[in-house]
């Protein structure tokens, strides 16, 4: 629920990130980015020993991290981690939502079960929607914030075809909900996008993947740190903007 939340930012001003699922993988990659940008970050995941001990070899890289639990799918897990990071940190200035699922990667769309649809938006589509309502709200009272919201090419309708329906779908769902939310905060200084960081070396990508998991963090890492000028509500891949 957020209680493990270890440390406070060594310098109160700096600018403060919180990254989802970020205990491995991609989530990781973007917390040192970000940390090595000056950032504190709250680095988070579902298994809050899993998150602290990828948070301590940040901190022996010299790099300001602490460590948070919080389950997307769970919206008492996320206002939790919310209250503990408003309480103990102050502000959020960047939100990076990088938790998610792959399930059923090789079934047709017409074999996916409903159950397996549900669990899948319940973390790749819902648990943003709550990450967002927990903390967009004070970014837009702050007057400044950056969302990014992790999405893949697989959820591009212009070139969709077979693969991971579930997930797919999910993921076009997430980039409708990008467009809604940047309208919506539109102004107010909050830049909301979503990146496509390409197919990485992950546990959920693969050791044959072409990309390494620094690529794959790059243009995550600079929608995260815009200036006031840049743009929102896009798709990007490699820092160019790309079709839905």
């Amino acid at each position: 629920m957020g209680e493990n939340l270890w440390m406070k930012p060594t310098d109160t001003r700096k600018s403060v990130a919180l990254v989802t699922g970020a205990n491995r993988g991609i989530g990781l990659e973007v917390s040192r980015q970000l940390a090595a940008k000056g950032f504190h970050v709250v680095l988070t995941g579902r298994d809050g020993g899993l998150a602290e001990s990828a948070a301590r070899r940040l901190r022996e890289e010299q790099l300001d991290v602490s460590a948070a639990t919080m389950d997307v799918t769970d919206e008492e897990s996320v206002h939790g981690c919310a209250r503990i990071v408003h309480e103990r940190v102050g502000r959020l200035d960047v939100l990076v939502n990088n938790a998610a699922v792959l399930i059923a990667e090789d079934k047709a769309v017409l074999d996916t079960t409903v159950d397996e649809f549900r669990r899948t938006f319940e973390a790749n589509v819902f648990g943003i929607v709550s990450v967002c309502r927990a903390f967009v709200p004070a970014m837009v009272s702050h007057g400044y914030g950056r969302v990014v919201n992790v999405s893949s090419a697989a959820g591009q309708l212009s070139s969709m075809g077979t693969y991971a329906p579930a997930y797919s779908i999910s993921k076009a769902a997430l980039n409708a909900f990008t467009v809604q939310l940047a309208a919506s905060v539109n102004g107010t200084g909050v830049l909301v996008n979503c990146v496509s960081p390409g197919w990485v070396r992950t546990r959920m990508g693969g050791a044959g993947a072409p990309r390494s998991v620094a690529q794959g963090a790059d243009t995550i890492v600079w929608g995260a740190t815009l200036p006031a000028n840049g743009p929102t509500g896009g798709f990007f891949s490699d820092r160019r903007r790309i079709d839905w």
